[in-house]
């Protein structure tokens, strides 16, 4: 995994804005809908070659295919996974979070809105939310879908300038999260399924000559869904999912993975995101290179001070969104610069790379920033780099 050596390198968290016709196929296939198969195989490749060539012209150093081959960056996953289906029932992740009963009428507004602008979609297709459970043994069966993931990722890479390239992987405990389990005796057998399962998808995407990054917002989010938990019940349950991620990366070169932790697209009141003082640690143990975390938006761009506090190991590299996937305004790229600044002056400029809160385009649900706004952001992202390493660097 390089450094920022003579500069600032800058990357993102993986998902990029998806054109209509794309996420139109990605739906169809997902809800088992008639499609052309031909179709959307040349789609979705055309659109990891685009998507990789645009990332390029933007300036981006350590790029990926956008996840233009996934509905989204979860429910991919249950495709490829044995003992996974749906059931005509609601889905029971979906509860009540600290945020959601401090503030209800404002998220009982937002739901409103996001539910008239899918409504129509709703009505045609007579869709509602549907549980997601395990039924039965977890194995990994998704290995055409993978490579050619990785064909079409590398294949796009040929023809454009970059540092290096990743691809996403959802974690074990977020798969845990999504799909509940029905199946395993308890809850630690199924946890480790999962992880087992996963790392077979993991190990080729290293294999492949790729970094590998753990997608794994449940780390910072489980802590506001969990409304009844204290700390450290928070603290003892993710370190059980750190030693699950650790179990599936065993005998992975640390160096070729990335670890992003999030608070999700969570377009919302925030005010009780667990923080970072209080996992920063545990998240360290994970066998990663490299960490990716929030830092830009309101919430939580106080927490570079963290690491005054909390020792970044030497081999480690530190990827702090510098700008926010869930701010409509474009920062400015002085404001980028500085927010980079921060975090050289406390871990180093060389384990710094530049990256962005979350995905953008993760969803599909419209609760992210317009495309056009996603751009602009990657944009001053660059030029924020850019600035910030004629200053770090003379």
């Amino acid at each position: 995994m390089k450094r920022s050596i003579s500069r600032i390198l800058t990357t993102h968290t993986g998902s990029l804005p998806r054109p209509a016709d794309l996420v139109a196929l990605l739906n169809a296939k997902e809800l088992g809908e008639d499609y052309d198969r031909i179709g959307h195989d040349a789609r979705v490749a055309r659109a990891i070659s685009e998507i990789v060539a645009r990332q390029a012209a933007t300036g981006i150093d350590v790029i990926d295919d956008g996840e233009h081959s996934k509905v989204n960056w979860m429910a991919y996953a249950r495709a490829r996974l044995s003992g996974l289906e749906e059931i005509d029932a609601p889905p029971k992740f979906r509860g009540a979070t600290r945020d959601s009963l401090a503030f209800p009428g404002a998220y009982e507004d937002m739901r409103v809105m996001l539910g008239s602008r899918s409504g129509a979609l709703v009505a045609k297709r007579q869709v509602r939310p549907r549980a997601q459970v395990c039924t039965g043994p977890i194995a990994y069966v998704g290995q055409a879908e993978l490579a050619a993931d990785i064909a079409n990722l590398k294949a796009a890479l040929k023809s454009v300038p970059n540092e290096e390239a990743f691809m996403t992987a959802i974690s074990p405990s977020n798969l845990e999260l999504y799909y509940e389990n029905r199946y395993y005796a308890l809850q630690e057998e199924y946890l480790a399924a999962l992880s087992e399962a996963m790392r077979v998808e993991y190990l080729a995407i290293v294999e492949a000559g790729l970094l590998l990054q753990i997608d794994d917002p449940r780390m910072a989010t489980h802590y506001n869904r969990t409304v009844d938990a204290s700390v450290e019940e928070c603290r003892r349950f993710i370190a059980l999912r750190v030693e699950a991620v650790n179990h599936a990366l065993r005998g992975i070169p640390p160096e070729r993975v990335r670890f992003h932790t999030c608070y999700s697209v969570n377009v919302a009141p925030r005010a009780h995101d667990f923080e970072l003082r209080h996992f920063a640690d545990l998240m360290l143990r994970i066998n990663a290179g490299a960490y990716l975390i929030e830092a830009a938006n309101p919430r939580h761009e106080h927490e570079w001070q963290v690491w005054q506090e909390v020792t970044l190991p030497d081999d480690r590299i530190l990827v702090p969104g510098v700008v926010s996937h869930c701010v409509q305004l474009v920062e400015h790229p002085e404001l980028v610069a500085q927010r980079i600044e921060r975090f050289a002056s406390v871990v180093g400029r060389e384990r710094v790379i530049a990256g962005t809160d979350c995905g953008f385009g993760t969803s599909g649900a419209g609760d992210e920033v317009h495309p056009e706004v996603a751009w602009a952001k990657l944009a001053a992202l660059v030029e924020g780099a850019r600035i910030a390493s004629v200053r770090l660097w003379n």
